[in-house]
């Protein structure tokens, strides 16, 4: 069996949780091209797709790392090389089991997958991440299987199931709808995937800035904090340089480690 993952922190997990429990697959497949942002109809291993990977991940938010740059400029061709690792898997006949949730990347990436593998398999395992688990007697929520210790996925193998050739080619579907309007950013409403504008989070962004000084680092640990949604901090960090390129926010005290500015509402 063969593990599915669609985020590189889930996919770190997932590698300790295989080398310590045996009920789990033989490996483990990283596919986190991000696809809930930006433009889907260009190739998910092109170009376009690296560069925007290395521009929403590289912002030098603690400062300049030369090291950072090489790992970052060269994760699209890694993404490659693992989708063709998967391709090379189902062809010797093993079995894959796709890792996903509720999180904008995760069920894009899921429905994608179900795309270009449609007439490949004819059926896939799957494990949603539940919105809601218990953990020591406790209700705990995730947002994103990146959340999930190592030593817990076995727990969830018993919410494994069978995507069907059916539910793949409708997943698939769905997809290519979302291929033909191509919006610059996909969010889920309802469990859904929906193509919306670029704003579409952005109030989330104003909800918590006003004229009170408030460090970038803060402001978007807030947002995360408040808003379980499975977007990560790159893509507010994304848009408060815009904000601030545009004078909707103004920084007070500006430092080469972008997280460490001083913000407010302009």
């Amino acid at each position: 069996m063969i593990e599915v993952m669609f985020g590189e922190s889930e996919a770190g997990a997932m590698k300790v949780a295989l080398h310590n429990d045996k009920a789990l697959g033989g490996d483990v497949v990283c596919l986190g091209s991000l696809l809930d942002i930006g433009d889907i109809q260009k190739s998910v291993f092109g170009k376009y797709r690296a560069n925007l990977l290395y521009n929403l991940y590289y912002q030098e938010q603690y400062g300049e790392d030369s090291d950072s740059k090489v790992e970052l400029k060269r994760l699209c061709s890694v993404y490659s090389n693992e989708y063709d690792r998967l391709v090379g898997y189902l062809k010797k006949g093993e079995k894959i089991r796709v890792w996903y949730s509720s999180a904008p990347y995760s069920l894009c990436g899921l429905l994608w997958l179900c795309c270009e593998l449609r007439g490949l398999i004819s059926e896939v395992s799957v494990v949603k991440l539940p919105s809601v688990t218990v953990k020591r007697n406790s209700a705990v929520s995730y947002s994103s299987w990146g959340e999930v210790e190592p030593n817990r996925f076995k727990y969830f193998l018993k919410k494994s199931r069978v995507l069907t050739s059916d539910e793949i080619s409708l997943y698939a579907h769905y997809w290519e709808g979302l291929k033909r309007e191509n919006a610059p950013l996909r969010a889920v409403l309802n469990g859904s995937v929906i193509s919306v504008p670029a704003s579409f989070y952005d109030f989330l962004i104003f909800k918590n800035l006003d004229d009170t000084p408030i460090k970038e680092a803060m402001l978007i640990g807030k947002i995360l904090s408040e808003n379980r949604i499975g977007v990560g901090d790159f893509w507010y960090a994304c848009r408060i340089e815009k904000f601030i390129t545009q004078g909707r926010i103004k920084v007070i005290e500006n430092s080469e480690q972008k997280y460490e500015r001083i913000l407010t509402k302009n």
